[in-house]
């Protein structure tokens, strides 16, 4: 019998994923066994995570490795506060996302269902690896699973646009992770002699040693930031709205559940345990990067707004929303990385309505243009009344979760002194207004076109989940302060025992 500790939950939440994968293909001619097994397997995984979670929320380290690949290269695993909120989304979402998928993929009759499955299921198991990663070594390792596990989602439809798609999707993600991200890697373990996630950093002495100086600690950052593809930084983010091409359930996974998530959760993980935030405040190695993370803000909502295609909206959205947490991790203050650690937790489950919502208008109206969009809140009100509520959370206004992590990394802003940057997130949040707000506008307060109305809902296994997470993103601005106290240990703050 297998006891249970924390280092035992560790690589059962790992296998677990691996579980499903195995099921998927097993009983891939039978679909109803396939996808009991697949809805099974991610609520038992979120209940061994909850689990996990009451012993590293009240301080405990849980750790388990499976030894060292290559001399000072292991491949080890150690759950903090940070690592155990990614880990507690991708689950938690995981089980919407698959019932969501159940019902947009027999709803629309797509194809090659065995083989989507079976890859979702793999991309979460990379999902998790990377939220208990120990250190670089093995957050590399995960990071290039879910990449080459996620092409097969892109390329899912299998025509000419899905392989170019596909193709600038690896092409990307894959030579940013190869020219930068390892080379950072590499260059790390020569300064440190270690590759390990520890409280504060590990290049403070070798910059205390003149092994490094601040403008080489800066082009380290940018190593990092630029290698770290999956966090959409402009301008590779070519790869994200290339990515819309997948069918809807990816395009959640991609934005919501782990693809993006991976990306910002390891800028900011990088941030926090290898440079540390004293080290980037006192160099200003990270100043840069508060500018360039800005830019991204801004232009990612600008080029939103131009966009009639509601998936394409939406992707650009993303690139706006998560250049936020990389802010987050440039601010290099308390408040900014909390809060940079909540929106991977708000952002996440308001965009995630978001895309569930597009995929609900495509089965049950299909609709993909905004501009084709007026009068159908009346048909679908449960579809836009969701896509109201997600919204309101992404804009930052009450009662959403968002306007939680918005308000803590606008006081980062506030306590590095960099007002530009206060008045960019303000003017983030009206651009937020402009291009969000007005589809449910149109939905609800327009009159119907010329065509008939003969329009109902999306399948139930669809318009259920995107309900549940509508209400989830409110739910966020009444329980952030939970949120925000688990990660407070991240910034030095340890949590009462008690």
């Amino acid at each position: 019998m297998i006891e249970w500790t924390g280092s035992n939950a560790i690589w059962i939440a790992m296998a677990l994923p691996l579980l499903a994968v195995f099921w998927v293909f097993l009983f891939g001619n039978v679909p109803n066994l396939r996808e009991a097994g697949s809805i099974v397997v991610s609520i038992v995984l979120f209940c061994v995570n909850v689990s996990l979670s009451k012993l590293v929320f009240r301080g405990g380290r849980p750790e388990f490795s499976f030894g060292e690949m290559l001399p000072g290269f292991e491949l080890n695993f150690v759950v903090e506060p940070l690592g155990m909120v990614f880990a507690l989304v991708a689950s938690g979402l995981w089980v919407l996302t698959t019932i969501y998928a159940i019902g947009y993929m027999r709803g629309h009759h797509e194809s090659n269902q065995t083989r989507f499955f079976a890859c979702f299921a793999a991309a979460i198991f990379a999902a998790m690896a990377a939220a208990f990663a120990g250190n670089l070594f093995t957050l590399f390792i995960a990071y290039e699973i879910m990449t080459v596990s996620t092409y097969p989602l892109v390329t899912h439809h299998g025509d000419a646009k899905a392989k170019a798609g596909g193709r600038m999707y690896l092409g990307i993600l894959l030579s940013t992770s190869i020219a930068f991200f390892m080379f950072a890697i590499v260059w790390t373990w020569q300064l440190a002699g270690t590759t390990d996630f520890r409280e504060g950093g590990i290049l403070s002495q070798a910059f205390e040693e003149n092994r490094i100086s601040s403008v080489l600690l800066a082009v380290l950052l940018g190593l990092f930031a630029y290698g770290i593809g999956k966090a959409a930084l402009m301008p590779i983010h070519r790869w994200l709205p290339a990515a819309m091409v997948a069918p809807t359930p990816v395009s959640a996974l991609l934005h919501a559940v782990a693809v993006v998530k991976v990306g910002v959760f390891s800028v900011l993980k990088v941030a926090v345990y290898i440079f540390g935030i004293d080290l980037l405040a006192d160099t200003g190695a990270s100043e840069w990067l508060c500018y360039v993370a800005g830019a991204t803000i801004l232009l990612g909502s600008l080029v939103a707004m131009t966009k009639d295609n509601l998936k394409a909206r939406l992707a650009y959205s993303t690139v706006s929303q998560l250049a936020y947490i990389t802010l987050g991790a440039a601010l290099a203050t308390p408040a900014s990385v909390v809060g940079g650690g909540m929106h991977i937790a708000m952002h996440a489950v308001g965009k995630i309505t978001l895309f569930f919502c597009a995929g609900a208008i495509y089965v049950g109206a299909h609709k993909t243009d905004i501009s084709d969009m007026r009068g159908l809140g009346r048909a679908m009100p449960f579809t836009f009344g969701a896509f109201l509520l997600a919204a309101i959370s992404i804009i930052g206004l009450p009662p959403g979760g968002g306007s939680w992590s918005k308000w803590f990394l606008a006081v980062g802003t506030v306590d590095r002194g960099m007002y530009f940057l206060t008045a960019t997130l303000m003017v983030s949040s009206l651009l937020n207004i402009a291009y969000l707000v007005p589809i449910p506008v149109r939905a609800f307060l327009t009159p119907a076109g010329q065509e008939p109305m003969k329009i109902n809902e999306a399948p139930l296994m669809c318009v259920v989940p995107l309900c549940i997470t509508a209400v989830g993103s409110v739910l966020l601005f009444f329980f952030a302060n939970e949120i925000y106290s688990v990660l407070e240990p991240i910034v030095g703050v340890q949590p009462d025992p008690s």
